[in-house]
């Protein structure tokens, strides 16, 4: 079975730190063909009071999250999108056709860090960390990744249920959409092969998600 035909598992319980705080969507996004599942509700744990007043980092075993599936990580009370990507979803990622219909495809405008300012906007193209909020209005976007879908031509992104925005699975805004810009990237690094940390850069970079052109 291909990568991207995975189904919805129930995959065993995350490693999760005293100072995480997972959030998970409890509701599928369908299960076909490069259709991702969210991950089903594991755990979810209450910071520390401390924690919660300086923003702290939070960390992810992303080692948990299988190929197709994304998971939804709270920081800084803004819904973060973790998503583990196959390698058909990368190689549509650079496809001619797609970057045609995107209104920032070098993402050449402030919405991400200079270390994601890549075709995959992320540190590795297999993991996508996003800020899950709509630069329109600021509603939630839902995961659309079947390809097809919204019509023949569509490769499979984010759809924002308010106004109909449009967002790529690198959360590239497409054109003629209301959102004018691309989904923000937050600041995130990786302490190890596995642990993704969001809210804090790599050494040598000092981003912060305020310097960001909208969110």
């Amino acid at each position: 079975m291909p990568a991207e035909d995975i189904a919805a598992t129930q995959p065993a319980e995350p490693e999760v730190r005293r100072r995480d705080f997972i959030l998970v969507a409890t509701t599928a996004a369908g299960i076909v063909g490069g259709l991702f599942a969210l991950w089903p509700l594991i755990d979810q744990m209450e910071p520390s009071a401390d924690v919660i007043a300086a923003g702290g980092p939070v960390t992810v075993n992303v080692s948990k999250i299988p190929p197709g599936q994304q998971v939804e990580v709270l920081w800084r009370s803004r819904p973060i999108f973790v998503v583990h990507r196959t390698p058909p979803i990368l190689e549509r990622l650079r496809s001619a056709s797609l970057l045609a219909m995107l209104s920032d495809p070098n993402s050449d405008q402030l919405q991400q860090p200079p270390y994601a300012q890549n075709w995959s906007r992320s540190i590795r193209p297999e993991y996508l960390v996003l800020v899950g909020i709509c630069t329109h209005l600021g509603c939630i976007p839902h995961l659309m990744a079947k390809p097809g879908a919204l019509s023949p031509s569509w490769p499979g992104g984010y759809l924002c249920p308010c106004h109909g925005s449009k967002y790529d699975l690198a959360g590239r805004v497409f054109k003629g959409v209301p959102a004018p810009l691309n989904l923000p990237v937050p600041p995130y690094n990786f302490a190890g092969p596995t642990t993704l940390v969001i809210g804090e850069n790599p050494k040598g970079y000092d981003f912060d998600l305020g310097s960001v052109k909208q969110l």
